[in-house]
């Protein structure tokens, strides 16, 4: 595990069932980051675009490392398998693999 906290960026939209999982899952590990809500502004969502070669959000950085398109559940996953958390079964304070809704 990492003696300090990993950077770490989150591009999401404002309410999403994937964004609110990937929310859930850095709140449960008491990781720090910078959100970057691309529906508020359309900049972020360019700056997510360039940075990971799609459209499709969640996009996570950690580090430098770009997650794309990805749920609570595969963040939860990559910080375990790459040392940044050690695996924990408490559930998280909303579910890390629930889609968005049709009209977001």
């Amino acid at each position: 595990m990492s003696q300090s906290p990993p950077a770490i960026t989150v591009y999401l939209k404002t309410f999403c069932g994937w964004s609110q999982g990937v929310r859930a899952v850095l709140a449960k590990y008491e990781l720090p980051y910078e959100e970057k809500d691309i529906i508020k502004n359309p900049a972020f969502r360019w700056e997510m675009e360039q940075r990971s070669g799609q459209s499709l959000s969640p996009c996570v950085t950690v580090d430098g490392q770009m997650l794309a398109d990805v749920s609570g559940e595969e963040v939860e996953n990559w910080l375990v398998e790459n040392g940044y958390v050690q695996k924990d079964g408490t559930p998280a304070s909303a579910p890390i693999s629930a889609p968005c809704a049709h009209e977001q």
